[in-house]
């Protein structure tokens, strides 16, 4: 995948910056389109990357949008997304945000409270509208992933518990300016197992029961995403796992002849497709470490400071035998600012060129400008 001419064409350009491999996206879109079903919606996880070229070329495979905030729905907008295909998640939406919502008519919000529910008909009341919404349902499912990005426990801030959805949906059948259309899940994130979708699947159907005794006319099942991606083997296993994942819900949860499968997917669309590329610019040894310090830092890639976060790192420009292990770290002012620790690579020098994998999701979404550096510049596999 790196080879010596596309390390030529890094040498011309200002280090560190993010890469996108297109093909490697137009690969998980291909398989992601050939595991669905005409019962099946997908809307990306915008959250996960917002660039606008990775957006062009989602948005040409006929995928919509899952936004949590304002700008995000003004960002999908402005790259040609269809309101009717945005749908508006967040357990913490702003008056304005809703007012926005209301007024582009968006396909609909995912909502995780009563108050919520409340303001929504109350704002939708005063420009005699009726907005739909979905009930983001908290299942009680534990993730075996990384706390920080578990959503579908109790003891989380998200959703509404299931022991108050009949009140709930009485309440919401009293709103005029309202419409429940759908209800709404999502367990977490890089989740590898079955199991935890499984039980979704178990808890999907109860509920799909519930609100059909209730007289609601459910249009859709929102199941959510969290697909794992393979962050240790990035390159031989650049494709996500989409079949396995659509079939465990299309094979376990029993919709009528009216209903549709939505999900969300973010991390298992573009995961693969982005690597930050950087440049070591010095190398030295202190006690008993090795270190590497290149030009990237937390700020452009947080995961690993944020959640601990394993990214393979190549070396593209060695031609070393002898491998070293090496601390890589940034120029950040924290001692977070690391990448890896005792990570082996060949022996490295200044100049060097590192590529940190599996960087498409999470990466530039997350980047900022602390300690006052400039925010990345993206470069692209067909305009390189």
């Amino acid at each position: 995948m790196f080879n010596i001419d596309l390390l030529n064409k890094f040498r011309s350009l200002n280090t560190p910056f993010y890469y996108y491999d297109l093909d490697i996206l137009k690969e998980n879109l291909n398989s992601l389109k050939a595991s669905l079903n005409d019962k099946n919606k997908v809307h990306f996880a915008l959250k996960s990357n917002f660039n606008s070229k990775v957006l062009g070329v989602i948005k040409s495979y006929g995928l919509g949008i899952d936004a949590v905030s304002g700008n995000e729905i003004k960002k999908a907008i402005e790259v040609g997304f269809k309101p009717k295909d945005i749908v508006f998640a967040g357990v913490g939406k702003t008056d304005s945000e809703i007012k926005l919502s209301i007024d582009n008519n968006i396909s609909y919000l995912n909502c995780e409270s009563p108050q919520e529910i409340e303001v929504i008909n109350n704002f939708s009341s005063k420009v005699d509208k009726v907005t739909k919404i979905s009930i983001r349902i908290n299942p009680n499912i534990k993730t075996y992933t990384h706390k920080n990005i578990q959503t579908g426990h109790r003891n989380n801030k998200f959703g509404i518990d299931l022991n108050d959805l009949n009140e709930i949906i009485d309440s919401a059948k009293k709103l005029n300016n309202i419409e429940v259309i759908g209800f709404h899940f999502h367990l977490g994130s890089q989740i590898s197992e079955k199991s935890p979708f499984l039980k979704l699947c178990h808890v999907a159907n109860n509920v799909n029961s519930l609100f059909k005794n209730k007289s609601i006319d459910v249009k859709f099942i929102n199941v959510g995403g969290g697909l794992a991606i393979d962050y240790k083997d990035p390159i031989d296993n650049r494709i996500s796992n989409f079949q396995t994942f659509i079939d465990i819900f299309n094979k376990n949860i029993f919709l009528n002849d009216r209903q549709l499968l939505h999900f969300e997917l973010g991390r298992s669309i573009v995961g693969q497709c982005g690597f930050l590329i950087s440049k070591i610019l010095f190398t030295k040894k202190s006690y008993n470490k090795n270190f590497v310090i290149v030009d990237a830092g937390m700020n452009d890639l947080v995961r690993p400071a944020l959640y601990d976060s394993y990214h393979k790192i190549i070396n593209i420009s060695s031609n070393e035998s002898d491998m070293i292990n090496y601390d890589v770290v940034g120029p950040i002012c924290e001692s977070s600012d690391t990448f890896a620790n005792d990570y082996s690579l060949p022996r490295s020098k200044r100049d060097d060129f590192i590529v940190i994998c599996s960087a498409g999701a999470y990466g530039e979404s997350m980047s900022s400008n602390y300690n006052l550096r400039n925010k990345l510049k993206s470069y692209y596999s067909d305009t390189i």
